[in-house]
């Protein structure tokens, strides 16, 4: 099932081989189409690495989402599963066919962790967004946020940004 909200992309599957170049595609396609094309690969190598772990690591089951959301100025990019064991970050010798994984995701991205859920984990990572990416919601998406006193069309979030340099918000809901 895939479902989208805005800024905001869901994607839930069992983590099979085949399933994973799948998602690959689908996370990139929705990437150019909110126009964050300088993201795709990073993102896509992030999910792939994410979406491999629970394939050859995950008990009971392979089931996971993939959730993808563009706040502002940060993309980030999670793996939820069933399994409430934490991955390890390993320095992988040389000639070690598997075991770097979660390095790749800390050399790409922003920042990255492992929060505990509701019978499993979430493992996330995130990728600085494009300048201008912000503003270039379209006019018509209202945000709300939590410090402020929006709701902000696009040329309002855009004031803030330029007067603040930063929108001053810490939660937002698009809509």
């Amino acid at each position: 099932m895939i479902s989208q909200q805005s800024r905001h992309c869901t994607v839930e599957l069992h983590a099979l081989p085949s399933r994973i170049g799948q998602v690959r595609r689908i996370i990139s396609a929705q990437l150019r189409y909110w126009r964050l094309d300088p993201l795709i690969d990073h993102a896509a190598l992030g999910v792939t690495e994410l979406l491999t772990n629970v394939h050859r690591h995950a008990q009971p089951d392979k089931r996971c989402t993939v959730d993808v959301a563009l706040l502002l100025d940060s993309l980030t990019v999670s793996v939820s599963d069933h399994d409430p064991r934490v991955p390890n970050l390993t320095d992988a010798d040389t000639y070690d066919t598997g075991g770097r994984g979660l390095a790749l995701i800390a050399a790409v991205s922003q920042s990255w962790g492992v929060r505990p859920s509701a019978g499993g984990k979430s493992v996330w990572f995130t990728l600085p967004a494009p300048p201008g990416s912000a503003a270039a919601r379209p006019a018509h998406c209202p945000v709300y946020g939590a410090a402020t006193d929006g709701p902000f069309d696009g040329a309002d979030l855009e004031a803030v940004i330029l007067e603040y340099g930063h929108a001053t918000a810490r939660t937002v809901v698009m809509g």
